[in-house]
């Protein structure tokens, strides 16, 4: 059911008073998705990191033998995005009654692990051995898990920054309803996991894959900045959501 609207027009896409400027940062952390899943499939072994559907399947396709495919960093991704949920969990637990404090904690900690999988890749060299493969698929997972649990009690509609299955069965399921606004918005959310993809990828086709962790922690960054921001002033979009 699509989601209540005391508004219209383009800025209520990225901004509204009941999430403040949530629904922006959530299309910024898609992107960020995009490219962080970039990285671990073209540079990884087909490893997704914040994909765990694909992931499943990947570890699938490796016990069943099939080649080009690397367990172990899917395995570690798996393990890590489990313990980044739960630990992005703990934080909600502190921190969901101030959603600016709990999105600023959250991209505060994803922006050190990105920070930290750069350096591993930095000090790899220019290839990738498979204990440094494991490592920055565990890093970019736990970064990925923790944001998965944030953003789920975030609760900005069609909004989750990191799947768009739902997503696209919402625009073509609801297309008849005629509601312009919440197609847009999950419009904008498959364009900005293409756009993070399609950057990521270039970069690390083109450039290194240092370029392309650098271009993550540079929109982490930018996703705490406005976080930390935002949570010094009151504001009522920082009251936990029951939408």
């Amino acid at each position: 059911m699509p989601e209540p609207r005391s508004g219209a027009g383009l800025a209520r896409l990225i901004a509204d008073p009941a999430h403040g400027p949530l629904p922006a940062l959530m299309l910024v952390l898609t992107v960020l998705t995009g490219v962080v899943d970039a990285v671990s499939i073209l540079s990884l072994g087909r490893v997704f990191v914040a994909n765990m559907t694909g992931n499943v399947v990947f570890v699938g396709f490796a016990v069943a033998g099939a080649s080009g495919f690397a367990l172990s960093a899917s395995l570690s991704a798996l393990a890590g995005f489990l313990c980044g949920a739960a630990l992005g969990g703990a934080a909600v637990e502190r921190l969901r009654t101030h959603r600016g404090r709990l999105l600023a904690v959250v991209t505060a900690a994803e922006l050190g692990l990105v920070v930290v999988a750069l350096l591993v890749v930095a000090l790899a060299g220019a290839s990738l051995g498979t204990g440094e493969k494991v490592a920055i698929a565990a890093l970019l997972a736990l970064a990925m898990g923790a944001q998965n649990a944030a953003v789920r009690d975030l609760k900005v509609f069609d909004l989750t920054t990191t799947v768009l299955t739902m997503t696209l069965t919402g625009i073509a399921a609801d297309w008849r309803q005629h509601d312009r606004f919440a197609i847009a918005r999950r419009l904008l959310a498959v364009l900005a996991m293409f756009a993070g993809a399609a950057v990521g990828a270039l970069l690390v086709l083109e450039v290194s894959n240092e370029a392309a962790l650098a271009l993550a922690a540079l929109l982490l960054a930018v996703v705490t900045g406005v976080a930390v921001a935002g949570s010094r002033v009151s504001a009522t979009w920082h009251a936990a959501s029951s939408k």
